[in-house]
């Protein structure tokens, strides 16, 4: 599973969701709540998609694990591998959670050292739930633990990328889990819907499963949404912010993690983890959940980590023809179309690029400092690589849709 289109880079940090481009809001009076595309022959298709599927990664929240929901997943998994011989990886919520009732907690606390001693004391009360439960339908479970920094250096996500591949060859299932415990950022503003989109093209996954307590999307009148096309157009305007004093993701947060897992490739399923045998039922390609089908042309494994895990370190404003010429011509982001910067980034870090409007149109790596680019803007050079900001080999156009 090394990657094949990586290439050395400089390491960014921690993710922050993406800026939306003006074309990724949702139109006035657009889309129905209700999209045709439920019920068309794209959704029968993709339904169809999920039966072929081969490696499933499932993400799990905090307010899913309780009672006997570790003894179900099991149970799931276990029937899955032994018929089809499918590889699963988990991405599990709960260590907060659990920590909190091992010490004695009234609620989730807000301040942050109190937030990694719970996590800290409930790492080992998830692990010995899912040891005890899959334990007895025959099956290994690892515990990996990443944070966003992890996957932000390139040489250690391949590292994980290589580990994550000998366990499944070993017949193991992976529990990944954010490392809350030290990870003071990955605790305030990250969650485990967005790394299990990270992870997705790192376990070369064609389905995520993001499991919650809703049985998938909801249109304003609380009806299930079954399909999912345009996540601009169809979803984001439906989904709202986290109210559970459990977990920190809410639907926002899935329905983003879902759109850019469907850029990596994966097919992406959002239900009830209550319902029996919800996993089974989806990858039979029963109408479950709510569906976002994968894009037709994936983004490679290494335009996805530039796009969607690393986090800018700065921006680069540029004029409308070099706008025009990056979105529509695959040019790299030249010194005479830059406009401005903003922010401090050095050779090799994450930046956006902006169009005069304000809209965020790519992300890159920087060929040089936003000092240098400052310095050069709006000005050419002949014969010359000096005046590129950003190559295009280094360069990704965001979605419109």
């Amino acid at each position: 599973m090394t990657d094949p289109d990586d290439r050395p880079a400089a390491n960014g940090a921690a993710d922050r969701p993406a800026a939306n481009g003006a074309a990724d809001r949702p139109a006035a009076n657009g889309a129905a709540d209700r999209p045709a595309a439920a019920t068309d022959a794209d959704a029968q298709g993709a339904r169809a998609a999920l039966k072929r599927c081969r490696r499933i990664i499932v993400k799990i929240g905090s307010k899913s694990l309780s009672g006997d929901a570790w003894d179900r997943l099991a149970a799931e998994v276990a029937a899955l591998r032994g018929r089809s011989g499918r590889s699963l990886v988990l991405v599990s919520s709960g260590a907060i959670a659990l920590g909190v009732a091992k010490l004695g907690l009234k609620a989730r606390p807000k301040d942050m050292a109190w937030l990694q001693a719970a996590a800290a004391a409930g790492q080992s009360v998830l692990m010995q739930r899912y040891e005890e439960a899959f334990g007895k339908v025959g099956l290994l479970v690892a515990q990996v633990l990443l944070t966003h920094a992890d996957l932000a250096d390139r040489t250690r996500t391949n590292n994980a990328r290589n580990a994550l591949a000998a366990l499944l060859e070993a017949g193991a299932i992976p529990i990944i889990n954010e490392n809350d415990a030290v990870a003071v950022e990955e605790i305030k503003f990250g969650d485990n819907d967005q790394l299990a989109a990270m992870v997705t093209p790192l376990c070369e996954a064609d389905l995520l499963i993001l499991l919650s307590d809703v049985e998938g999307l909801l249109d304003r009148d609380g009806r299930r949404v079954p399909f999912v096309r345009s996540v601009a157009r169809e979803a984001r305007h439906l989904a709202g912010a986290s109210t559970s004093g459990v977990g920190t993701g809410g639907m926002a947060s899935k329905v983003e993690a879902a759109r850019r897992a469907t850029l990596a490739g994966s097919h992406v399923v959002i239900a009830a983890a209550r319902e029996p045998g919800i996993i089974t039922r989806i990858v039979s390609g029963e109408d479950v959940g709510t569906l976002f089908a994968a894009v037709p042309q994936r983004l490679s494994a290494r335009k996805h980590w530039i796009a969607y895990t690393l986090r800018p370190r700065g921006a680069i404003l540029v004029d409308r023809g070099a706008a025009e010429a990056i979105v529509s011509k695959n040019r790299s982001v030249l010194a005479v179309g830059v406009l401005g910067v903003r922010g401090t980034f050095l050779p090799g870090d994450a930046v956006a690029v902006f169009d005069p409007d304000g809209t965020e149109i790519a992300r890159g790596l920087a060929r040089m400092s936003a000092g240098d680019a400052a310095r050069i803007a709006r000005k050419k050079r002949d014969e010359s690589s000096d005046d590129v900001v950003v190559h295009r080999d280094d360069l990704v156009v965001l979605p419109s849709e």
